[in-house]
């Protein structure tokens, strides 16, 4: 079953998300219509994320190398800086590239909920993909983001705003958490995880 807002903002006192938004931010300055965000907060039934600005790395590639998950070689990321401007603070995604981020929001799933990290359809229009992303029942930490820039264009990524939404969606309980096997991306600190096997 979908989990809708009341169980989210319930779950939320609990200390699912932190920091937790109860409501769709859509204005920095309610009053004022022309301080925009990308939504972030608690939907009728999901949750959106924003995206720390404590870091954001894009893929690079290195002549004579080749991407191995088993030996993830961290040279084939770059740092990237955050911009600012009247519209905000912002990565720049480079055309037909890819980068990684974190979400700004701590989560800890319940043990019978299992969360799917799905794209905002603002980005989407701009041919910008978030993987979808589980987390499962008993994960603990901040998500590294994995975002595909498919458009012919750089694109901004903006941070501190909405970035994806998470989906909670209800289960038998299950005989072995994510927490019990000691999952290798449990408690992924504010800062982009690699690859680990």
């Amino acid at each position: 079953m979908l989990k809708n807002d009341l169980w989210i903002n319930q779950k939320a006192s609990e200390g699912m998300i932190k920091p937790f938004q109860s409501n769709l931010v859509r204005h920095l300055e309610p009053d004022n219509k022309q301080k925009p965000v990308l939504s972030y907060g608690c939907s009728s039934y999901g949750y959106d994320l924003r995206l720390s600005s404590k870091e954001f790395l894009i893929f690079r590639h290195i002549p004579g190398t080749v991407m191995n998950p088993k030996k993830f070689n961290p040279n084939n990321l770059e740092k990237t800086v955050l911009h600012h401007d009247n519209d905000g603070d912002f990565f720049i995604l480079p055309a037909h590239s890819y980068g990684l981020g974190v979400a700004l929001e701590k989560m800890k799933v319940p043990e019978n909920i299992t969360v799917i990290c799905i794209g905002k359809s603002t980005y989407a229009r701009l041919g910008i993909i978030v993987n979808t992303t589980p987390a499962e029942a008993g994960w603990e930490g901040h998500l590294t983001l994995e975002f595909s820039n498919s458009s012919g264009a750089d694109c901004r990524i903006y941070a501190e705003e909405g970035i994806c939404q998470l989906l909670f969606f209800e289960g038998d309980p299950c005989s072995t958490t994510y927490e019990d096997r000691r999952g290798k991306y449990q408690n992924q600190p504010e800062k982009v995880t690699l690859a680990k096997i």
